[in-house]
Order: structure tokens, then C-alpha cells, then sequence
């Protein structure tokens, strides 16, 4: 079993074939509308896929759920614009109700995601993202860096299929 890295890309095996954290988010990506993603997100404790619509919803979504989960522990408060830090209390009794392999089994029509995020720090994510239809994972270490690294990737589909955002 080799490790391939360069760009922060770890291959191993079948690494992403698997969620392996109580928080793992599997992102199906539907379309993309002249740059807006659209889909559906799922987790370990919804049995149904929640449809978003740009990555401000799936932040919004994931958010809280970390903050429902209380995992991972969030950093830093969120503040507003006048200058009220807020933090939020676990919420109890949260069960899983999809099996890793059931998660696993989602897919979306442009791509799929496996999202880790292992660390809330420094207002932001760091973690790990794998794009399951070529079993690559690669780190990374804000919010926008994942941002970035999803729309790449789907870019990169776009181009080899022959279609163009929003077709």
C-alpha cells in the first residue's frame, strides 16, 4: 500500500471509502449553476438528504451540526457586527440513524464528497476532503481552502465531460 503525496494529495488504498467520524459529512453534488453548486447533504443523523443551494448553505448546515454534535469543539465564538461572541451548547440525545455504508452508498450526478472536518480553529475548518469518484483525498486548512478544492475538482469534471456550468 503506497502513500502518494504532493499538493497534499494521500492516496492509499481505498482511503475515502469509509467516513470514520461521528461528524462526516458525504456532499452530492447535483449540478452546478453557473457556479452555484446545488444537492443534497448527508449525515449520520438524518436519514434524508438536505437539499442546499451554494456553499453558504452547506457551511450553514454543517456548522450546525457541529454545534449540535459539540464536535469538533469550536475554537472561537461566532461574534456579530456588534461585538457579541456566541457559543452554543451541545445538544443531547443526538442519535445516528445511517451506517457509515449506507452514507457511503449517496452520490451525486457531478460528483461526491466525503468531508471530515477534524478541527474548528481560528474561525474556520481544517480537515480532510475526499472526492469519492477518484478515491483522492487532500487536506485542508480554512473553509475557503475546501471551497476552493471542491469547485476545482468540479471544474476539472466539467471539462472532461464536455459540459459547461449550468447545461
Amino acid at each position: 500500500m503506497g502513500v502518494r503525496r504532493g499538493k497534499d494529495v494521500v492516496k492509499m488504498g481505498a482511503t475515502g471509502r469509509y467516513i470514520g467520524t461521528p461528524n462526516g459529512i458525504v456532499l452530492c453534488v447535483g449540478r452546478n449553476d453557473r457556479g452555484t453548486i446545488e444537492g443534497e447533504l448527508y449525515h449520520a443523523y438524518c436519514k434524508e438528504g438536505i437539499p442546499y443551494r451554494g456553499y453558504e448553505q452547506i457551511i450553514k448546515i454543517a456548522e450546525e451540526l457541529f454545534n449540535a454534535l459539540g464536535f469538533p469543539h469550536m475554537g472561537t465564538g461566532d461574534r456579530d457586527i456588534q461585538g457579541y461572541t456566541h457559543t452554543y451548547q451541545k445538544k443531547e440525545g443526538m442519535t445516528r440513524v445511517m451506517a457509515d455504508d449506507e452514507l457511503l452508498e449517496k452520490h451525486g450526478d457531478m460528483g461526491t464528497f466525503v468531508i471530515r472536518v477534524q478541527h474548528r480553529q481560528h474561525s474556520s475548518w481544517q480537515g480532510r476532503v475526499t472526492y469519492l469518484d477518484e478515491d483522492k483525498t487532500v487536506y485542508f486548512r480554512s473553509a475557503l481552502e475546501l471551497i476552493k478544492i471542491i469547485d476545482g475538482t468540479l471544474d476539472r469534471v466539467e471539462e472532461v465531460d464536455g459540459t459547461g456550468a449550468g447545461e
